[in-house]
């Protein structure tokens, strides 16, 4: 079993576009959080919904500090985790996600449109 697990939302076609680009190069689990019941005890199924979220080293990390967490065990990233989880570095990438978080319906709903009009809707 992998020290990080990864918490994501797997009714999400873009998290799921992005969770496969780790799998097999990331020493991770994956946890598909869209299922309440995989949530685990420390975290509510809305704030794990809300944002990305990792377990490292038995912390719960989310947001910029998360994918910093991935990252440094993903082949091929881990150089780019290391520079991630320096302060100035993740402070910098966290603003860059809450930015993110505001365009993220928008450009789901997007993803599930070009999936439908592919015929392969989710």
């Amino acid at each position: 079993m992998a020290d990080v697990t990864v918490y994501y939302d797997a009714s999400c076609p873009l998290c799921r576009r992005e969770i496969a680009l780790y799998r097999g190069r990331a020493e991770a689990d994956f946890v598909d959080v869209s299922d309440p019941r995989n949530v685990p005890p420390d975290l509510s199924a809305e704030a794990a919904m809300a944002r990305f979220h990792v377990r490292s080293a038995g912390r719960l990390l989310s947001g910029a500090a998360a994918f910093a967490a991935l990252w440094r065990v993903t082949r091929g990233l881990r150089l780019l985790g290391r520079v991630a989880g320096l302060p100035g570095v993740r402070h910098g990438l966290e603003v860059a996600y809450r930015g993110f978080l505001l365009v993220r319906p928008t450009i789901q709903r997007g993803a599930r449109r070009a999936l439908c009009e592919a015929g392969t809707c989710r």
